[in-house]
């Protein structure tokens, strides 16, 4: 029998999931997993290649800018974005694809989802008696009505509510209230898993506060596990025990928080941390980003990886980038994100200071140009030796993008002259005879 078969099989989940070499239970494992939308040429690959593992009661924080595949991911999960390739297993069951009844229902019990709407996330026409109680009703986890009372009370209680709430319909609350609801549904199931997509987004500072605290009470109760995803580098910092960066579907970096918050290697991840708020408006007016292009990469012919360079630190790179990556972190120096230019400086002195500032550090040197423009091969390619003397123009002042894409246009450009000289030869010969 193929391991597949064995797979689809499984009609239940074990009691605990796979260990690591370091003897931490791996609760989910996310292995090369692309999440495709769309058919033909109209597919959009929204999450390339994604692997990460979540440890039993850790909190694992996914980041990145709107649109990178956070969301995504977390919905794979459940099971509700089907995966292109690759695939998901929970306590080393696989959970993506199709999956018999039994499997289903156990993996629905064990994880749970707190979405970032919790206006759209609750049925307006329902009263929050019945949200909380639906997941009740439906795997049966009450004795009775007097049980299901007593639970569902004891859980609206928990989050900051209180009981005469119930009677009530999701439109007659607060966001921070509605927020609560929605915690309340999912953790009334008692899950193991619980995919928070954004829950403080759409909430006040305050009320913020309260949702994580919330979160982190449960989880120190209950041994819950967290994917928390969201784009504030600066919450997440604080409450998670590792942290993975996405950046346009790829993971680009994973770490634990205060290893990638001192060491940010992917210039991505550094853009980020720079983007932070300080909570100063001198320093922050003074404050230069650290601005990331991702035309810096040259993925062309050495293509890029996740690698660990120690430190249960990972980093997406080709091996001239990996090499480098790890030389700076073996330095042991944290790095600067962040730079404050001095607010009483003369303006040439300021603006001397931030044309001084490196950008990457010298880890990925590529001027912002240098983009390898199809027009340069096809110029090349019809002017062969204009397109040798630019290639090696590009190439003497570091646009080496540039300098292939002529080069390569050029020696087409001959060898296609070439034939045709010979053809037109041959044909010549072939008259006179």
């Amino acid at each position: 029998m193929t391991k597949e078969k064995e797979t689809k099989s499984v009609s239940h989940l074990p009691e605990h999931g796979p260990l690591d070499e370091n003897g931490r239970e791996i609760l989910l494992s996310v292995k090369n997993v692309d999440i495709t939308f769309g058919k033909g040429e109209n597919a959009v690959r929204a999450v390339k290649n994604a692997s990460f593992d979540i440890y039993k009661g850790e909190t694992f924080s996914l980041v990145g800018e709107s649109g990178s595949g956070k969301t995504t991911i977390g919905r794979a999960v459940i099971r509700v974005n089907p995966c292109a390739a690759g695939e998901i297993q929970y306590k080393g069951v696989r959970i993506s694809g199709k999956t018999s009844h039994s499997l289903d229902r156990e993996v629905v019990r064990n994880i749970q989802m707190v979405f970032q709407d919790p206006a759209a996330s609750l049925n307006e026409r329902a009263t929050v008696d019945y949200i909380i109680s639906e997941g009740l009703y439906n795997f049966h986890l009450f004795e009775n009505e007097e049980d299901r009372v007593r639970k569902v009370e004891n859980m609206i209680n928990e989050v900051g509510l209180l009981p005469e709430h119930l009677t009530r319909y999701p439109h007659e609350f607060s966001g921070g209230q509605r927020q609560r609801i929605g915690l309340a549904r999912a953790m009334v199931m008692e899950p193991e898993l619980v995919i928070a997509d954004e829950p403080i987004s759409a909430l006040d500072v305050s009320i913020r506060a309260q949702v994580l605290n919330l979160l982190k009470k449960f989880q120190k109760e209950r041994n819950v596990t967290y994917l928390f995803i969201a784009h504030d580098l600066s919450i997440v910092r604080f409450i998670s025990d590792r942290i993975g960066v996405i950046y346009k579907g790829d993971i680009v970096e994973i770490a634990e928080a205060e290893e990638l918050f001192n060491y940010p290697l992917h210039p991505y991840t550094r853009s980020l941390i720079s983007a932070i708020p300080i909570p100063d408006p001198t320093l922050e007016k003074n404050k230069v980003l650290f601005t990331y292009d991702p035309s810096v990469h040259d993925y062309s012919e050495d293509k890029p990886e996740m690698v660990d360079i120690g430190h249960n630190h990972f980093v997406y790179g080709n091996k001239q980038e990996i090499e480098a990556y790890k030389a700076r972190r073996e330095t042991g120096e944290p790095i600067k994100s962040i730079t404050i230019l001095d607010p009483n400086a003369p303006k040439e002195e300021k603006e001397a200071a931030e044309a001084s500032i490196p950008h990457d550090d010298g880890i990925l040197d590529h001027p912002i140009h240098d983009t390898g423009n199809l027009w340069y091969t096809i110029l090349s390619f019809f002017l062969p030796l204009l397109g040798f003397i630019g290639g090696w123009i590009f190439k003497k002042y570091k646009h080496t993008r540039n300098a292939k894409a002529c080069f390569k246009g050029a020696w087409i450009g001959l060898a296609t002259l070439g034939v045709i000289i010979l053809f037109f030869c041959l044909m010549l010969l072939l008259a006179v005879i």
